[in-house]
């Protein structure tokens, strides 16, 4: 199916006629003669990696999206199968799903992922991340799961593995200085 959908955009791009162009060599991303070569588009970074204030800066973006446009039309109801936070934003794990959702319905939209665009958005992405955020036991499981009792609680992850403890144990008695003293 994937396949089939890759197939299918790559049909939509082809079918698409080129954009208008001085240079004979855009269609390759060459400059013309004497040109400078198009800028780059902004490669897309998963929010968890953006450093504070970029990652803020997203954030407000990502809840416009949930809030406007995402939890109206596929917010569905609240229930012990299909649980939400109003919190979600402390959820790192949803976040990164709703980013990623995000992003790929951005993408999806645009006029050159064809009439088939949404369709493979709906299909491929949003099915999938609903399901794994709103599931009974994904990570909104211990919030709220009826309107009338709002809750919201982290759940604790697994603790480190024990080769992430012994070096950060190993770290710690690096730290001391061989001629001190310790007590």
């Amino acid at each position: 199916m994937e396949q089939s959908a890759r197939q299918a955009q790559q049909l939509d791009h082809l079918a698409s006629a080129p954009p208008p162009s001085e240079s004979p060599f855009a269609a390759f991303g060459l400059p013309g003669f004497g040109g400078q070569a198009p800028a780059a588009p902004p490669e897309p970074r998963p929010i968890l990696e953006l450093d504070r204030e970029e990652r803020e800066d997203e954030l407000d973006a990502l809840s416009d999206w949930v809030d406007d446009f995402f939890l109206p039309v596929y917010g569905a109801e609240v229930t012990t199968a299909a649980p939400w936070c109003l919190q979600w934003q402390e959820h790192d794990d949803v976040v990164a799903w709703l980013h990623a959702l995000w992003l790929a319905y951005q993408q999806h939209k645009d006029p050159e992922s064809g009439l088939s665009g949404l369709f493979v958005w709906h299909r491929d992405f949003l099915t999938h991340a609903v399901a794994a955020i709103r599931a009974p036991g994904g990570p909104l499981s211990a919030c709220m799961t009826s309107p009338e009792r709002p809750t919201h609680r982290l759940l604790p992850g697994p603790p480190p593995s024990i080769r992430t403890e012994a070096a950060s144990a190993a770290e710690a008695v690096d730290t001391t200085e061989p001629d001190e003293p310790t007590s």
